[in-house]
């Protein structure tokens, strides 16, 4: 049996109870959709474990271990080998499929999970005979039980038995679809992409709502943006962009508004325009990447005025984080090299010299009544582009 599959162990999901199967078939469903483009592979579960198997030899297992360690729901991963459940043949299996492994290692152990509980070895004999046969087959090899070089795994389940070494770091979270709809206030910095993330993370499906002001902002920028939805749909699959035009309404908080609230004001216009779009999107919350301190916007008192408009929660999952932190999960998901291309976006044009960074609400919505806000917003949402963005 020269059968290889790629194991991928749910984490989540196991503990949801008599929703678990719901979760399972958003899972699977995300998972065929992911290989779809990469071959053809039968994709089925059982007992917390997805098996992903390659249906003829067009389809590629190296992509598709690939798109697979990226979809939620998936806690770790391994490439496996498939022996037939009898004791010598998995023997032959571990040495034969791991054989470039254990001959580059000193050390190592054998465990063995037995999920077929009608299988007639148990799991320390299983271990046993494996490990007696590894050693017989490389014999430079010795037995460490605690601080093994390699760990061979045995994991006899109701077709085969599948032998494979420790597995590897999957995306966690919960599969994409299971958490509701909501849409994420999306620019070309640092923070919205990994706030993207994170809610995709917690099974939100995600629309992306841009707001660009030409000529102040340029068609690299929005480029800019499509690219990072294109690495946060690596994880949260498709991602419908929609793209407004806020032109207008930045000139004129720019030209008559007091020069110190009017980042707090365009925000609040942001959110306004957001809430609608969400709202016809079917989206139940909002998503920003604001992080609390990190600029004047950002304060308590700011954020409170800006949520003031909004009827509709929103969900800021970066709000405790330091920029450390924000950088270091934009690295893990790679938009950090996109993000740091020096394009003006819309919320860093016009910016006051000396932003108000303790607002106060009554004040704020006096400045806004020096323009007519409903209209310009009124026009701004008839200037809209969308466009679907989905991995490569």
């Amino acid at each position: 049996m020269e059968k290889e599959v790629i194991l991928l162990k749910q984490g989540e999901i196991a503990l949801k109870g008599l929703n678990r199967r719901a979760f399972e078939d958003v899972l699977l469903k995300n998972i065929r959709r992911r290989l779809k483009s990469v071959g053809e592979f039968s994709v089925s579960a059982l007992q917390s474990t997805v098996y992903v198997e390659a249906k003829n030899e067009e389809a590629d297992l190296d992509l598709a271990e690939e798109r697979c360690a990226k979809v939620f729901g998936v806690v770790g991963y391994a490439r496996a080998g498939a022996a037939e459940k009898e004791l010598s043949k998995i023997c032959e299996k571990a040495a034969e499929y791991l054989k470039d492994t254990l001959e580059g290692a000193s050390t190592f152990k054998v465990e063995c999970k037995r999920s077929d509980k009608k299988f007639p070895h148990k799991s320390p004999e299983v271990s046993a005979e494996v490990g007696g046969y590894l050693l017989e087959r490389f014999p430079h090899l010795r037995v460490d039980v605690h601080h093994p070089d390699v760990t061979v795994r045995v994991e006899v389940r109701e077709a085969c038995a599948y032998v494979h070494t420790d597995p590897k770091p999957g995306a966690g979270g919960i599969p994409v679809g299971t958490g509701g709809k909501a849409a994420i206030l999306i620019s070309g910095g640092l923070d919205s992409p990994v706030a993207a993330w994170q809610m995709a993370k917690r099974g939100v499906e995600l629309t992306a709502i841009h707001f660009a002001s030409p000529p102040y902002t340029s068609e690299l920028a929005h480029e800019k943006v499509v690219r990072l939805l294109r690495k946060v749909s690596e994880y949260a699959g498709r991602i419908k962009l929609i793209t407004v035009n806020f032109t207008k309404l930045q000139e004129a908080i720019r030209d008559h508004c007091q020069e110190d609230l009017n980042t707090v004001i365009l925000r609040r216009f942001m959110l306004r325009a957001a809430e609608q779009i969400a709202r016809e999107e079917g989206c139940a919350a909002l998503i920003t990447g604001e992080s609390l301190g990190q600029v004047a916007s950002q304060t308590l008192q700011a954020i409170a005025c800006t949520d003031a408009v909004a009827a509709m929660p929103v969900f800021r999952p970066l709000i405790g984080a330091d920029k450390t932190e924000i950088v270091k999960l934009a690295y893990q998901i790679d938009t950090y090299g996109i993000s740091i291309e020096p394009y003006e976006d819309c919320c860093t044009i016009f910016t006051p010299k000396h932003p108000r960074t303790r607002p106060i609400l009554h004040f704020v919505e006096d400045a806004e009544k020096a323009i007519d806000g409903e209209a310009l917003l009124r026009e701004a949402l008839t200037q809209v582009e969308t466009m679907e963005i989905q991995a490569e």
